[in-house]
């Protein structure tokens, strides 16, 4: 039985949202959305160097195929040493290149015909030695060959290092890897620990879910180029003793892809995350809190740069009044100990009032998670906080989910967004915001 829904909903809305709830209480099953074609349309050339980083390899093929894109793979000698170009082909569903004297190439020119099927080449791993042959123009095997001979104006290089610690830490892998910048190579960077030699430190090729995330990044439009992004996520927690404390059921994934999405949109993105336990989404400056108070003094002071704050966290309303230094224990008696509560600073309502945002230096965008009447309550907090535009959502039917369904609030009205991935409605309202911010300027 679908529980009923109070208040003034969009028919449509209110359709939906019945049709999620049902699932979730009704059906056995999960709901299941759509996969995320991120790369639909794009022909990516994935060239493997030697190195034992090249089992990643494998597994960034099957992520940009499963992204939406094709792949066509290019291995050197020194690659097949550590993989086979049998694995290759059985995940691209490819014939391997590795001879610029491949036979099935009727001009003989796999160099050109490759390069110039391409949307980017992504050399993954890339070698030390491959960073020189790149730098100085090599182009004694068919990947450097291609590299060399692609349109640079058109064809992107991008490059995931994997090496020993000390190899990457060398002066000369470092001037390369500057001199490879400068002729305009993107460099995606490496992840630090443990190695296969055994020690532990930079060099690591990146996972293939972060190199994922990176290109996927890379092609996104630049909507936000230029602008600085403040985004809260996550529940606050507000302590009675030592070992508990009040919180909520937000799992933080709302304000984690709106993070992604601002940063896929060439904005430098810092994020204020309650105490959720999410990875950090790439090229993102996390800044850890856990209670009101200290997500509003990390928030001010970031916001202070800051030219977007979205204020997606859920924050506590009230916290106790006094914190007992131990933990408060049963006494027997069958009553519970009687908490004051005090309310806690308004995090939004505090920058929105600021100066910069009242300036119109600081876009401010509001959440609201809701239990029944969405519209009006929604209406009614987007005028309270004095901000140009609010999200509503049902609390229930998005905590703890992957999916969501929003409204997008503002003095001209209400606009519902369809449930869909989160990430895919974060880049809906990264574009929204990215958009009020033209008209405005």
């Amino acid at each position: 039985h679908t529980p009923p829904l109070r208040g003034s909903l969009p028919p449509e809305v209110a359709l939906a949202l019945r049709r999620g709830m049902a699932t979730r209480i009704c059906s056995p099953y999960a709901v299941t959305m759509p996969p995320m074609n991120d790369l639909a349309g794009k022909h990516i050339v994935l060239g493997l160097t030697g190195g034992i980083a090249c089992y990643k390899a494998a597994e960034l093929c099957r992520a940009l195929i499963k992204a939406g894109a094709t792949v066509q793979v290019v291995m050197t000698q020194a690659a097949e040493q550590f993989i086979t170009p049998v694995t290759m082909q059985a995940l691209s569903n490819r014939t391997v290149y590795g001879s610029q004297w491949d036979a099935r190439e009727p001009n003989n020119m796999p160099h050109i015909n490759l390069s110039r099927e391409a949307d980017a080449i992504v050399i993954a791993p890339c070698s030390a030695d491959f960073m020189v042959k790149l730098v100085h123009g090599g182009a004694d095997d068919l990947l450097s060959l291609m590299c060399l001979a692609r349109p640079i104006d058109k064809v992107p290089l991008l490059l995931a290092p994997a090496m020993n610690r000390e190899m990457w830490a060398h002066p000369a892998t470092q001037r390369n890897m500057a001199q490879l910048s400068a002729d305009g190579a993107t460099i995606l960077g490496v992840g630090s620990g443990f190695q296969a030699c055994g020690e532990t430190g930079d060099g690591r090729m990146l996972e293939p879910q972060e190199l994922l995330e990176d290109i996927v990044a890379f092609f996104s439009p630049k909507l936000l180029a230029g602008q600085h992004v403040l985004v809260t996520a996550g529940p606050t927690f507000e302590a009675i003793d030592p070992i508990r404390g009040i919180t909520n059921h937000s799992s933080g994934k709302m304000g984690f892809a709106i993070t992604r999405a601002a940063r896929e949109a060439g904005a430098q993105v810092t994020l204020v995350a309650g105490p959720v336990s999410l990875p950090t989404p790439r090229g993102v400056q996390r800044v850890n809190v856990k209670s009101a108070r200290e997500m509003l003094a990390a928030s001010v002071d970031a916001a202070q740069t800051a030219t977007v704050f979205v204020a997606t966290a859920a924050v506590a309303d009230w916290r106790p009044a006094t914190q007992a230094n131990h933990k408060i224990k049963k006494d027997g008696s069958g009553q519970a100990p009687l908490l004051q509560f005090t309310e806690n600073p308004d995090i939004l309502h505090t920058i929105a009032q600021g100066e910069r945002a009242r300036s119109g230096q600081l876009f401010c965008v509001g959440f609201a998670a809701e239990s029944q009447d969405l519209v009006n309550n929604a209406q009614a907090k987007r005028a309270r906080k004095g901000i140009p535009l609010l999200v509503g959502n049902i609390g229930p039917l998005t905590f703890g989910q992957d999916d969501n369904e929003m409204l997008l609030v503002d003095a001209a009205g209400v606009q519902p967004l369809p449930r869909a991935p989160k990430l895919v409605l974060a880049r809906k309202l990264i574009a929204e915001i990215a958009r009020r911010m033209r008209a405005a300027a």
